[in-house]
């Protein structure tokens, strides 16, 4: 495997700096009036009702759990009951929030392949260089743009003896049909596009448009490098379940990771097993399904967590649910806490704390560190970690592990500590951890948001931006970062102008 990483606990002293919890009360005691007293109320009961399992936490933490990592697709953390959505039901999801940990500001990026690398990789993308889809990445043929050659998570795990497999919606660059495995992972169930087929196999069921076979009825599937034929009532997300289910089932008695990026809720939205009326009705994509495709994704989740915990597996397995963007047409894509802010939860009984909803701040690439201390494994020198183990969180022992969260797409970036946010288009708002109250502030009169965007600015300067690498980026996008830095330059002094009338 190339590119070996050091200890994730090991962190440059410059970004510790940054990272370390906060304690200025002076400045939280300004900004309670932001703060739901609901959620305070909440958050102290849950303490309060599992201050007593400290003990038995850390006591069964010592045994190497198995690991559970499901990625719902263009999905925001507001459209899950317990993120308030009013109408939405997804009680298998509200039930493994109250037995575990709800982060209530997880972030990601707006789209899915960078979060994708971030979550496997537990960097960022002057590390990774996955800045986004296709826009500012290497060149095709480059070193850089092969996730192949990266060192991810179940590359991690499987230095401790697990057992790895992946099922579900891959979209990432590389070659077919080794990637996978060179990723790390032992068995797969993938949705695959047209060119992602063995060679001489065409797809045989359904199709969403010419070049993209179906990812949900009759979908077009490949397990271990082969084609898998599907019938006309197979619906993709069952059988992806089924294959995970089945993997677990065979790897019981031994340490497994078992990755599920969902195909669910993205687009195209149709019917689902539970609405579904007729076999026509399957190829009508409406908007008006959504609520349906939320309502079946956490049907399918429960099943699947129901198979692990039927087979006595509960207090053996941790498991992470979060989305990979905001919700389709409803922020994904757009730089802006809408488009990142999603659903983040942890449970692992024996392992973590149950109802504990955290006002920490959490970040994708935090998962591979946490996964890297829940196992005790360490990726080999040579790549550096962006994320903090949220460890310390879950088991309760502190508050909060970082000061900030950082999200970015392509030439565009965005920042928020506990009480302010720098959205990728520059506006400034103070609010608080739900995302719901926000106020926007202006630094040119407020001398506390201009305190704000110059302490954001000096986090900016230890993260750098896709122009740190435009030799080795695609001339179209060293075009692009041209434009954006002639466009930075104008705003600031723009805003430089303003400041002084």
């Amino acid at each position: 495997m190339q590119n070996p990483k050091p200890d994730p606990c090991t962190i440059t002293s410059r970004l510790e700096a940054q990272l370390r919890p906060c304690h200025n009360h002076d400045v939280q005691e300004r900004r309670t009036m932001m703060r739901p007293v609901i959620s305070l109320c909440i958050l102290c009961a849950a303490c309060a009702a599992t201050s007593g399992l400290a003990a038995e936490v850390i006591a069964a933490g010592d045994e190497r759990p198995n690991i559970v990592v499901i990625l719902a697709d263009d999905l925001g953390a507001k459209e899950l009951a317990c993120y308030g959505h009013a109408s939405h039901r997804t009680p298998h999801l509200d039930r493994l929030a109250a037995d575990g940990v709800r982060f209530r500001t997880g972030w990601v990026t707006p789209l899915c392949t960078p979060t994708r690398v971030q979550l496997m990789t537990g960097q960022y993308p002057h590390h990774s260089a996955f800045y986004g889809m296709t826009g500012l990445r290497p060149p095709a043929d480059s070193p850089l743009n092969d996730i192949g050659s990266k060192f991810t998570f179940a590359d991690l795990v499987k230095t401790k003896g697990y057992a790895t497999a992946l099922a579900g919606k891959w979209q990432l660059s590389g070659t077919h049909p080794t990637l996978i495995h060179d990723c790390g992972f032992d068995e797969y169930r993938m949705w695959a596009y047209a060119h992602n087929l063995p060679e001489g196999v065409e797809h045989q069921g359904a199709w969403e448009q010419p070049g993209k076979p179906e990812r949900y009825w009759h979908p077009c599937l490949v397990e271990n490098g082969r084609y898998l034929p599907t019938k006309p009532d197979d619906y993709g997300p069952d059988l992806f379940a089924d294959f995970l289910i089945e993997f677990i089932r065979r790897h019981q008695n031994q340490p497994f990771l078992a990755y599920w990026p969902m195909t669910l809720t993205h687009g195209p939205f149709y019917t689902t097993p539970d609405t579904t009326r007729a076999v026509a009705d399957r190829s009508i994509n409406s908007k008006q399904n959504f609520a349906a495709n939320v309502e079946y994704l956490d049907k399918v989740v429960g099943r699947f967590v129901d198979a692990i915990d039927e087979m006595g597996l509960t207090k053996k397995t941790v498991i992470f649910f979060v989305g990979d963007n905001g919700t389709g047409g409803e922020g994904k894509g757009t730089v802006t806490e809408l488009g990142v802010r999603v659903p983040f939860i942890v449970r692992g009984p024996g392992h973590i704390r149950a109802g504990l909803a955290s006002e920490a701040l959490a970040s994708g690439c935090d998962i591979l560190p946490t996964i890297a201390d829940l196992c005790g494994a360490k990726p080999p020198e040579g790549h550096p970690i962006d994320g903090v183990s949220l460890l310390p969180v879950l088991r309760g022992e502190v508050k909060t592990h970082r000061e900030w969260v950082y999200s970015y797409l392509e030439d565009k970036r965005m920042i928020r500590d506990a009480h302010w946010l720098l959205e990728g288009n520059g506006k400034l708002f103070e609010c608080d951890l739900d995302g719901q109250m926000r106020r926007a502030a202006d630094p040119a009169t407020d001398s506390e948001a201009a305190a704000a965007i110059k302490r954001f600015e000096s986090i900016y300067a230890t993260l750098p931006g896709p122009e740190s690498m435009a030799g080795k980026l695609t001339p179209s996008s060293r075009e692009k970062i041209g434009r954006t830095a002639t466009e930075k330059a104008k705003a600031n002094k723009n805003r430089t102008r303003k400041a002084s009338k």
